[in-house]
């Protein structure tokens, strides 16, 4: 359970005023379905992404969720480390440098969503340090450091899959 607590804590609300990171995509707008190429149904990978709003920032973070799940949001996917120079990421790509951390399944690396009425979040952080996680770091672990570090937040959001 300490996993969705973690990811309740950076997916949802927070004590502290976060500045606002704009987190937009080529392949969907904010509320639009996810195209059926990034689900489990389609061999793309993740989603192209691209952000700004990240300056100030030592280290960038990128969760994945779905946050419409009755037992909790459900994570597919955790980058983190990556560099504050960044703003995109390339369709099944993950910049240089950055680590992957456990999904909820326990894997490593994007797992693509499912289920066709799902809400799934692509939440980018910005971060006042890196990370001293190893490839491949629990989920609780990895979501705890990145609540621990932001310092400003921003959110694209796919409701449910084309």
């Amino acid at each position: 359970m300490l996993a969705t607590q973690g990811c309740a804590i950076i997916g949802g609300g927070s004590p502290r005023n976060l500045d606002v990171i704009s987190v937009s995509s080529p392949q969907f707008r904010d509320g639009a379905p996810l195209p059926q190429d990034y689900s489990c149904k389609g061999g793309q990978g993740n989603p192209p992404l691209r952000w700004s709003g990240t300056s100030g920032a030592k280290s960038v973070a990128l969760v994945v969720d779905d946050s419409s799940t009755h037992g909790g949001p459900e994570v597919h996917w955790v980058v983190f480390d990556i560099n504050p120079d960044t703003t995109e990421l390339g369709m099944d790509d993950v910049p240089r440098g950055a680590r992957l951390g456990r999904t909820t399944s326990g894997k490593v690396g994007y797992t693509p969503p499912c289920r066709t009425d799902g809400s799934y979040r692509f939440t980018v952080y910005a971060l006042d340090a890196k990370l001293s996680l190893e490839q491949g770091a629990g989920l609780a672990r990895t979501l705890e450091s990145i609540a621990s570090h932001t310092i400003a937040r921003g959110r694209l959001t796919a409701n449910t899959i084309e």
